[in-house]
């Protein structure tokens, strides 16, 4: 056993009764005093405050200066048009390996003079190995270790945040922004991971504290732990790196070319030129086999990971399995999405999964569950 991580706020969790769970390598809470459903409704009816400090925070330079140059070089390891990306803005993305499959995701800032990334906890040492595997001779790659990261989601967020900072209120989703918030310099980016309105901040270790516990002594902000982060995300239809999409999955199987931009896709002006393209481009034009889908099952019995999925009540051979599973608090119902054959995928298909030895009903849903209240 390695010694789990701890966050800068980690003392401030434990003061707030945060349950504390081994979660990529840290000691992280997983749900406070409030428990998971309540952490749940509040964060979509008002504003929730997450850790997410473990996940790794990167910036690329390109060695010429011009940031375009860093962009195209990122490009060689990512399938989306980062040159495309304007200006204090970002966009979601993905490594691919050779065989098409997704080694992580991440979100991709343009700074103007840097890129921004924010990469997984999981997966956040393999990345930077990897980016400096292959882009180091156009980029310098700084690890940032000296800041953490709050999420701050739901309904209330901009109101809660604009006390602290004015120029929040005016951002769109995937507008970036570095602002002083409480004296320190923050690098805020307009998303999350719920499917709520809401901010990433990122924030000098030494005032992780404080700007959270000004965050927190607002009435319409209380602290989340990962439990409620996962069904949110859930009920959001969005992907959890290692359940939903790995190094097995391709993003057409996973149902996420809606971020692969036209620019390079196949016949697009930067076509292909990332790992696993010849894979991923091939698929986009005659399909996969299997496809990652919303999965509503019939009864009230939540269908979790790894619960096998069969096209009817008699069949001995799986059609695939579910990748993630809960009970949905906002939809008042269980959810769950995970991989069935391309010809089972059509919504209002019936499926059956093996719970506890029997053949449960389930039906394949649109994602998401609930729908998004992102700032258009």
């Amino acid at each position: 056993m390695t010694e789990l991580l701890q966050t800068p706020l980690f003392d401030l969790h434990v003061s707030l009764g945060g349950k504390m769970v081994p979660f990529a390598g840290y000691d992280m809470p997983v749900q406070y005093p409030m428990g998971v459903m309540k952490e749940h409704n509040h964060t979509r009816e008002q504003s929730g405050l997450f850790d997410v400090s473990h996940m790794g925070q990167v910036i690329l330079r390109a060695k010429s200066g011009d940031t375009r140059d860093a962009a195209l070089a990122l490009e060689t390891l990512v399938p989306m048009s980062i040159a495309g990306v304007a200006e204090n803005r970002q966009r979601y993305a993905f490594f691919t390996n050779e065989n098409g499959g997704i080694l992580d995701d991440l979100m991709v800032a343009n700074r103007g003079d840097h890129l921004f990334l924010v990469v997984n906890a999981a997966c956040k040492d393999a990345d930077i190995a990897h980016m400096r595997a292959h882009l180091s001779d156009a980029c310098d790659i700084e690890v940032i270790e000296d800041r953490a990261l709050l999420a701050l989601q739901g309904p209330a967020s901009e109101a809660a945040l604009a006390r602290l900072s004015s120029d929040v209120a005016a951002m769109k989703f995937m507008d970036v922004v570095t602002t002083e918030i409480l004296g320190a310099e923050c690098w805020v980016s307009r998303s999350g991971y719920t499917g709520e309105d809401g901010y990433e901040i990122s924030v000098p270790n030494d005032k992780a504290v404080a700007l959270a516990e000004a965050l927190l002594a607002m009435e319409e902000v209380e602290p989340i732990g990962l439990g409620a982060r996962d069904s949110l995300r859930l009920e959001g239809g969005l992907c959890l790196y290692g359940n939903d999409i790995d190094t097995g999955t391709t993003p057409v199987e996973a149902a996420l070319l809606w971020a692969i931009q036209k620019v390079r896709r196949a016949d697009g002006e930067r076509a292909g030129g990332f790992p696993g393209a010849d894979v991923i481009l091939g698929q986009m034009v005659n399909g996969a086999s299997r496809k990652r889908v919303g999965i509503q099952p019939s009864g009230r019995a939540p269908m979790r990971g790894h619960t096998v999925l069969f096209a009817d009540e008699t069949s001995t051979d799986p059609i695939g399995e579910i990748t993630s599973g809960g009970f949905g608090p906002t939809v008042q119902a269980p959810v769950a999405m995970g991989y069935v054959p391309k010809e089972l995928s059509t919504i209002g298909t019936e499926i059956f999964a093996e719970v506890r030895g029997k053949r449960m009903p389930a039906t394949v849903a649109a994602m998401p569950f609930t729908p998004a209240n992102f700032k258009r």
